[in-house]
């Protein structure tokens, strides 16, 4: 449990530390890369998911419930080599990701300080912290998230299965491709506690002007991930 404890933490603390930052550095302004543009998220998510991962790699680098369900509803038999699949484990890893999910997200908020206090949008301050739709429709964003899971969590079992070289910039690469394809109605959450562990983290810590942390929508990001992994592990079973 300990070693699931500190290996999540970490890896998802990186996830989101890098991931925070790089939007933080796209949409705040008087930042360096202030303006870079959507792709530029997409290659930031990319590579803190490669970071993430190696950061992680004692527990499998989950770093996302949604892959913790998705395996727990597939054939595996264990989370990780010498990590069985029980109750105890499965709340581990939810909590560790939790966790990791916020302690990344102050970081990035420290990181970027100065440039939060200049800040006057609220929707903005937010952006970096959570996801939100550009078109709201709580169905339908529902419906992008769990697709979205759906192929985030479905290669990553197929890339258990399929012998490869590749180690984590294949999963790196995943949500790059996800991203750039998939991310435009939502932002992509794909990761339940990359978007609640951060909106915790905007709710409590002292932001000028940061305006509220849009609770009405938060269920969205964290239900579709879910059931877009539950969806996918059960897929996985009847494909092979």
């Amino acid at each position: 449990m300990g070693t699931i404890l500190l290996s999540e933490i970490a890896g998802t603390a990186m996830l989101t530390l890098l991931g925070g930052g790089v939007v933080a550095n796209n949409i705040l302004g008087k930042t360096k890369g202030n303006g870079g543009g959507w792709l530029m998220i997409n290659f930031g998510w990319g590579l803190a998911v490669f970071a993430g991962v190696w950061t992680a790699y004692k527990t499998g680098a989950h770093l996302n419930p949604a892959v913790t369900i998705g395996l727990l509803s597939s054939e595996a038999t264990e989370f990780a080599p010498g990590i069985p699949m029980t109750f105890g484990t499965t709340i581990t890893y939810f909590v560790a990701e939790m966790i990791g999910a916020f302690l990344g997200a102050v970081l990035a908020w420290l990181a970027y300080k100065n440039h939060y206090d200049q800040e006057t949008d609220a929707g903005t301050i937010l952006g970096t912290f959570s996801t939100g739709p550009e078109i709201r429709s709580k169905g339908w964003n529902l419906v992008t998230e769990i697709i979205a899971t759906f192929v985030l969590v479905f290669v990553i079992i197929m890339f258990g299965n399929t012998p490869h070289e590749l180690g984590p910039l294949a999963v790196a690469l995943l949500v790059l491709a996800i991203g750039a394809s998939l991310g435009g109605p939502t932002g992509y959450a794909i990761n339940p506690a990359r978007d609640l562990g951060p909106r915790l983290a905007h709710a409590v810590l002292p932001i000028k002007h940061k305006g509220g942390s849009d609770w009405g929508y938060s269920w969205v990001p964290v239900a579709g991930p879910m059931i877009g992994g539950v969806l996918a592990g059960v897929a996985s079973i009847f494909y092979f």
